[in-house]
Parts: structure tokens; C-alpha cells; sequence
């Protein structure tokens, strides 16, 4: 059974940026699901990807135009993040505030959460 729940906020810079992905790789009217993953240096990795298919147990929410997919089971380390895709002239790329997170690692991608440390993994 799915609802629809926000759990992740998309900014509209970061939406224009899932968009123009979407079109090149020839995803348009996919979902946009974000994961977590066990791994990185502090035991938990963030992940995004699109999706043709809604599970049963997927939260899901339109923001921007975006369906966006969420697992029930990743839902509570992920309530109330926020994403956003910054550009500068070194490049740019998507910023994850996750106010769930206690401890993250100088890539920005991993962290851990007071009750879900992950399985660390030695940064190089």
C-alpha cells in the first residue's frame, strides 16, 4: 500500500536539474527515488536514481513536477531533508541537508543518524 508523504524537500533548482537528466538518459516521467545505503565513512550513503515502478511500501510525493519515491523503510533517517543542486564555476552538484544526520564525512555523502550508524567503511 503506498500514501503520499514528504519526507525528502526538493528545491525547484534541484527539480530543473532531475529534469534535464530525466531527458538524457531518456527517463522522462520516471520516479525520482531517493535511497540510503549501508557504506562510506561514516556508515551511511545517500542515493538517487529513477524508477519506472512504485513499490508497495514507497512513500510518494510531486514536487516541481517530480514524482519522488521513498522507501517506508528509509523514511524516518531521511524525514526532512533537504535537496538542493548548487552551481559554481568549480562545477556543480546536488547538497543534501539531512537534519537527521549527527556525523558526516568530508565527501558530503556520508553520514550516520543518532539510531542507524551503517556499516563504515576506511575513506581513501
Amino acid at each position: 500500500m503506498t500514501s503520499e508523504k514528504k519526507v525528502i524537500d526538493l528545491t525547484e533548482a534541484a527539480s530543473i536539474r532531475v529534469k534535464e537528466m530525466q531527458k538524457h538518459n531518456e527517463e522522462e516521467g520516471s520516479f525520482l527515488r531517493v535511497t540510503i545505503h549501508g557504506g562510506g565513512c561514516s556508515g551511511l550513503s545517500y542515493g538517487m536514481n529513477f524508477d519506472q515502478n512504485q513499490g508497495e511500501d514507497d512513500y510518494i510525493d510531486e514536487q516541481h513536477g517530480l514524482r519522488i519515491l521513498v522507501s517506508r523503510e528509509d523514511a524516518p533517517i531521511l524525514m526532512g531533508t533537504k535537496i538542493d543542486y548548487k552551481q559554481s564555476l568549480m562545477g556543480g552538484g546536488f547538497t543534501i541537508d539531512n537534519p537527521n544526520a549527527i556525523a558526516s564525512c568530508g565527501c558530503g555523502t556520508s553520514f550516520r543518524t543518532a539510531k542507524v550508524e551503517g556499516t563504515p567503511e576506511v575513506c581513501e
